[in-house]
């Protein structure tokens, strides 16, 4: 059933990729977003009647009231994303990541659903070999982790709302992010052919870019069903520590060499590995496996010799 839905930080890195997806289908997409890059991630979408792009800010009532009051659903991408980047701005990071979420959800009536991505980097630092499920206490270590799980929070305690704990994202985009991890250490292996990696037995979990996409999606069309759960979303055969990715990476780049240093620390903390049983209980699984993420990023980067395209 096509629904008319607002997606907030509409042209950031996962929404330059489900938006034009939710179009496909046929769904009206009001897309809300400060268009402070200037850039055109979602300029050919304006040939779409369907599309319509809203220049403004989330945290703003006066914007949201009017749009939260035309929309059946709402997804709220405006985050400032990652541990490094709400360190250096603190108040941004509470006021986007929280917030604004916050009065997305004050605003919606109950018959309004909202699907909001929060991180899977709110279970911290896990119990070494056990699986974080969405029963594991969450125990954020950043601020970036505390103020989604705090907005997670507001979403459950509405009665009227789904989560998707999100894994490590890859993949390319239009509005590309390689300060990610997967997305880095391919880049570095392709333009530098090293990387110095600290802490490298750390453990994480990864998802495609399309895969969030379609996790989005899934959820739109089993609403009823799903409603009120929060989902880890990601590949359940890549949980794995960044020795083991730069392994992975070394598959198809031979010449990349990757070394631990012995002194120095990594400021991100996160140490889990994750159980996505719960989402693929529901139907969904993913189409795009890291290795072929990796292959699609060494494509990628032999159009890319800058580092705009990150958010620090």
């Amino acid at each position: 059933m096509a629904q008319r839905i607002l997606v907030t930080g509409a042209a950031g890195y996962i929404g330059c990729i489900l938006i034009p997806d939710l179009l496909r289908e046929g769904h009206q997409v009001i897309a809300l977003d400060t268009y402070n890059r200037n850039d055109t991630v979602l300029a050919q979408l304006c040939a779409d009647p369907n599309f319509e792009p809203v220049r403004g800010d989330a945290r703003d009532e006066s914007v949201m009231k009017s749009l939260v009051a035309r929309a059946d659903v709402v997804i709220p991408l405006a985050a400032l994303v990652g541990a490094p980047l709400c360190k250096q701005d603190p108040i941004g990071a509470v006021t986007t990541n929280l917030d604004a979420v916050r009065l997305a959800v004050k605003l919606l009536s109950p018959s309004q659903r909202i699907v909001y991505p929060t991180t899977n980097s709110g279970y911290g630092v896990g119990t070494k070999g056990e699986m974080c499920t969405e029963e594991t206490p969450l125990n954020p270590i950043s601020l970036y982790g505390t103020t989604k799980c705090d907005a997670e929070k507001a979403v459950l305690d509405n009665g009227n709302g789904i989560t998707l704990r999100l894994a490590t994202v890859f993949g390319m985009a239009p509005r590309m992010r390689v300060d990610l991890l997967v997305n880095d250490f391919t880049y570095r292996a392709v333009t530098d052919r090293a990387v110095v990696i600290f802490e490298g037995n750390f453990k994480r979990n990864y998802i495609h870019v399309r895969d969030v996409s379609k996790a989005f999606r899934h959820m739109l069309a089993n609403y009823d069903k799903l409603n009120n759960n929060a989902f880890n979303v990601g590949l359940s055969d890549a949980n794995l520590s960044k020795l083991e990715l730069c392994e992975r990476i070394k598959r198809f780049i031979p010449e990349f060499s990757y070394l631990e240093s012995p002194i120095g620390e990594d400021p991100d903390k996160r140490d889990y590995i994750v159980s996505n049983a719960k989402i693929e209980a529901s139907g969904w699984s993913p189409d795009h496996s890291l290795d072929a993420g990796i292959q699609e990023l060494i494509r990628g980067y032999r159009m890319i010799r800058n580092s705009k395209f990150s958010n620090v």
